[in-house]
């Protein structure tokens, strides 16, 4: 009789492992994780964000505050990776994987920062000595877009712009084949 309590008991326990884990992987991650590929001339280029939304919230100099550095997507931080290397807004960067932040400013230019520490969780830990390459750039106003999003456009044999898209702005980096 204690074998087939036993026996219940370890049945009732599976279940409940299996019914909980199920609930975790059914529910939709708040900012998806999505990634965007691009190869230009033989330099593949990967960047892999997560994709929050604006949710009528008030994104620039509130959600993501001003002048203070940005994870550039939700959750981890955005990472991209270039297979060779490459000129960003021509300027060279090596070849390799890394942490891509951005830090907004409420007038003029923003500061696109190239981190060599490639996986960390948000920007809590950043490390500015780490930095491999900062550029400025010029966002645009933009139509409204819902989720971050990347892409790649004004594609050429040897170059590309790498753009994010947020609410109503726009910022594109110019990548090119070193």
């Amino acid at each position: 009789m204690k074998n087939i309590s036993r026996l219940v008991l370890l049945f009732i326990v599976s279940l409940t492992t299996v019914s909980f884990g199920q609930d975790k992987e059914r529910k939709p991650m708040a900012s998806p994780k999505a990634e965007v590929m691009q190869t230009i001339g033989v330099t593949d280029i990967t960047v892999t964000y997560h994709r929050p939304a604006v949710k009528e919230r008030t994104i620039w100099g509130e959600l993501v505050p001003y002048d203070k550095v940005w994870r550039a997507g939700a959750n981890n931080a955005t990472k991209i990776e270039f297979s060779n290397d490459v000129t960003v807004q021509g300027k060279p960067l090596s070849g390799g994987a890394y942490s891509f932040f951005l830090i907004p400013s409420k007038t003029g230019e923003w500061t696109a920062i190239f981190n060599t520490v490639a996986d960390q969780w948000g920007a809590y830990n950043y490390d500015e000595s780490k930095d491999a390459l900062r550029i400025k750039v010029r966002p645009q106003e933009s139509d409204h877009t819902e989720r971050l999003h990347y892409q790649f456009t004004h594609l050429t044999e040897n170059s590309a712009h790498l753009v994010m898209k947020w609410e109503k702005i726009a910022l594109a980096i110019e990548i090119a084949e070193k």
